[in-house]
């Protein structure tokens, strides 16, 4: 398996924590020195694991809040 380095840009919130300390948390996040992009993931409670995640341009994020917007929760 490849080396993922990663960057925490800038820690947004979380979203959920679990019994184990496991943190769902939405975050501005570098991957392998890329460009940044808003990264959903479960994170272990020291950041050395993370589970499957998913990553958004900032333009995906700003589509997103419009369609979240208009559910009806």
């Amino acid at each position: 398996m490849a080396d993922i380095k990663y960057d925490i840009k800038e820690e947004i919130g979380i979203l959920s924590e679990g019994t184990r300390g496991w943190r769902k948390e939405i975050n501005l996040v570098s991957w392998n020195g890329r460009e940044p992009k808003y990264d959903i993931r479960d994170w272990s409670p020291q950041r050395e694991k993370m589970g499957k995640g998913i990553t958004l341009t900032a333009e995906e994020i700003k589509k997103l809040c419009d369609i979240l917007k208009d559910l009806e929760l």
